[in-house]
């Protein structure tokens, strides 16, 4: 049963027995699709890792229906993650909170230390019910790609990523297309740990008070926080994030490898590069081009997809315009960042 319809209560039904019975499932959220575990299953939560390549100690965030299913896995509620909860929740806004002794170890990459959250998406919320009533407090589910390569916002980016031996549940596109917020509500004064689409100041208005910034790690290579590596969301293309100008003189010098011979028509160039950018560059050969949307919403729904398709194309090299400055492009350039870093 690799595909099942998000829309089919029979295929819920199927997938929720997955879940309850420690299988592996990749499911729709609204921001990307998550590989799914039940989290309170090791063995389970194993299998996570070893698909996606993961090192263990890397924390997962899980799913959950409800605040009341949070606590579960919670040492203790923090009044910051009831207020947040209240607020954005369900929504892509995950709490970092003090993990209850003994539960969520593997899914917490044995930190003392949980992310939580609950997606707003009605395939989502209706599969994590569904699982509840099985006995599943949570769902452990990162993105369903392998580890540090570009987040699948489709069902069929999970199949490409995965084959068809792991069972799906398709959502159709995801709306938000970049992961959640992640606020760490574990220190006296909550801080940023990764931004997405939930705006910092709509964050600091609901909690008065503005967010600090997040500690350094110990150990780097072991983050507190899914998704927090410096390079991250990666395509096989290498990355370059380049201002207007940069973009504007790359362009102008750049010429495609082509065979050429005496006598013989130029063969067709296959695109080398690929450009992503708000103003349309000049045509050149072996170059493909996909347009910028103007809004960062709008990039964010597209951006992993965006990514995925010029791997599609074979492109060698990505070269994006740079987002404008701001705080509401600040999800769009995280996600960007991380994936020029090498």
């Amino acid at each position: 049963m690799p595909l099942l319809s998000g829309q089919d209560p029979q295929a819920l039904a199927q997938a929720a027995q997955v879940l309850a019975d420690g299988g592996l499932l990749a499911f729709p959220t609204e921001t990307v699709y998550g590989l799914g575990a039940r989290a309170d299953d090791e063995a389970a939560v194993a299998q996570i890792f070893a698909a996606k390549g993961r090192p263990a100690d890397h924390p997962l965030i899980v799913h959950v229906t409800d605040a009341s299913a949070a606590q579960a896995f919670a040492a203790h509620w923090p009044p910051a993650a009831q207020v947040l909860a209240q607020h954005f929740w369900p929504g892509p806004l995950t709490l970092i909170v003090p993990r209850r002794p003994g539960v969520g170890t593997a899914a917490a990459g044995g930190h003392a230390s949980i992310g939580l959250r609950c997606p707003d998406h009605p395939v989502a919320l209706d599969l994590l019910a569904r699982a509840r009533a099985l006995g599943v407090l949570g769902v452990a589910g990162p993105s369903a790609n392998r580890f540090g390569r570009v987040s699948p916002t489709t069902a069929a980016h999970v199949l490409d990523e995965f084959g068809p031996e792991l069972p799906v549940l398709d959502g159709g596109a995801c709306r938000e297309g970049i992961e959640s917020t992640i606020i760490d509500c574990t220190r006296t004064h909550p801080a940023l740990l990764r931004p997405g689409t939930t705006p910092r100041v709509m964050i600091e208005a609901v909690l008065r008070e503005a967010l600090g910034l997040p500690l350094m790690e110990r150990d780097e290579t072991s983050p507190k926080a899914s998704g927090t590596l410096a390079s991250h969301y990666a395509p096989y293309a290498v990355v370059s994030l380049l201002s207007a100008a940069q973009l504007t003189q790359r362009l102008a010098t750049f010429v495609a490898d082509s065979p050429q011979g005496e006598g013989l028509a130029q063969a067709p160039v296959a695109a080398v590069v690929g450009v992503y950018s708000r103003t349309a560059p000049p045509t050149r050969p072996g170059v493909l081009h996909r347009t910028m949307p103007a809004h960062p919403a709008q990039v964010a729904h597209e951006l992993f997809a965006a990514l995925r398709q010029f791997d599609a194309h074979g492109v060698r090299q990505i070269w994006v315009e740079a987002p404008p400055e701001g705080p509401e492009w600040d999800g769009v350039r995280d996600r960007l960042l991380r994936a020029a870093t090498r």
